[in-house]
């Protein structure tokens, strides 16, 4: 399939309208039917209802495999466009909000080379690498100890752990469990949580504690750490961090059971270059790192 149709259909298919995809991808109306024509030619099926633009059963299962393909054809145009250029003077890092731990950011420096670092949801720093919009990934996650943590099959990518730490439950002041040595995530299930980019998703939190619960009292859209810590300081909710990204340890307790540790992967693409130099300078950020994993499609 030619991957210039499939991403006019895709593009049909989430606008749900000719008109607005073509005023999107910067073609006329008649371009937009044509291709998306060429296309259920290619496939013998039709693909879109046209009274209201709605995907057909088929449409359907093509779009399930739709976004995989095209980041993939995006993930080999990128991987030979930067083996052919060879090493860059600038080199862009995305990042997972709590990724950039404070003995990660320390080793973020490499010579000669302007580094810009960008913040990104979890689940789109690997595709980020391997489409080629950034050089280098920082991804962090909860995992057991030395556990590589589970990253999306979109490339050929290689990655190692970092950084592994403990994870402390975040609680506002004269909170009755405050003055605990150590909590099991269990037993917070009826309690009100935050749900932020910057903090385990609470998601996450029924997967780890094996149990239903964690209602959500309060959600927050950005990525400032601090407004996550002063939410939970104000008794929005508690929350789930890595012990560094606390200021004063006093506002958190230890999570104890189930034994898991927050921990930070760096993903690069293949062909070596300033990423594979600073993915390198990254691995020995102090004696604590864990050791090397390789990332889907290492």
């Amino acid at each position: 399939m030619d991957p210039h149709l499939l991403r006019t259909f895709v593009t049909v298919a989430r606008l749900g309208s000719f008109s607005a995809a073509a005023a999107e991808l910067g073609y006329t109306q008649s371009a937009v039917s044509q291709q998306i024509a060429a296309l259920e030619a290619d496939l013998g099926l039709p693909l879109l209802h046209r009274r209201p633009v709605a995907p057909t059963f088929a449409g359907e299962r093509l779009l399930e495999h739709a976004g995989p393909l095209l980041l993939r054809h995006r993930a080999a145009r990128a991987d030979v466009l930067r083996a052919a250029a060879g090493p860059a003077r600038r080199l862009t890092v995305a990042a997972s909000p709590l990724a950039c731990t404070p003995a990660v950011t320390r080793a973020l420096a490499l010579e000669r080379v302007e580094v810009t670092l960008r913040t990104v949801a979890r689940e789109r720093v690997a595709e980020q690498v391997a489409s080629g919009s950034a050089g280098l990934g920082l991804v962090d996650g909860i995992a057991a100890p030395s556990d590589p943590l589970r990253l999306p099959d979109v490339g050929p990518l290689s990655g190692f752990g970092i950084a592994e730490e403990e994870l402390v439950v975040v609680l506002p002041a004269g909170h009755p469990l405050s003055g605990r040595r150590g909590l099991a995530l269990a037993d917070l299930a009826a309690a009100l949580w935050l749900q932020a980019p910057a903090a385990v998703p609470v998601e996450r939190l029924r997967e780890l504690a094996g149990v239903d619960g964690f209602r959500v009292a309060f959600r927050y859209d950005g990525d400032d750490l601090r407004t996550v810590l002063n939410l939970a300081a104000a008794g929005h909710g508690l929350t789930l961090l890595p012990a560094s990204a606390l200021p004063d340890r006093a506002a958190g307790v230890a999570l104890v059971a189930p034994r898991v540790v927050h921990r930070v992967e760096v993903v690069y693409g293949e062909g070596g270059g300033r990423a594979a130099a600073l993915a390198a300078q990254l691995r020995q950020p102090s004696s604590s790192t864990p050791p090397g994993t390789s990332a889907p499609g290492s």
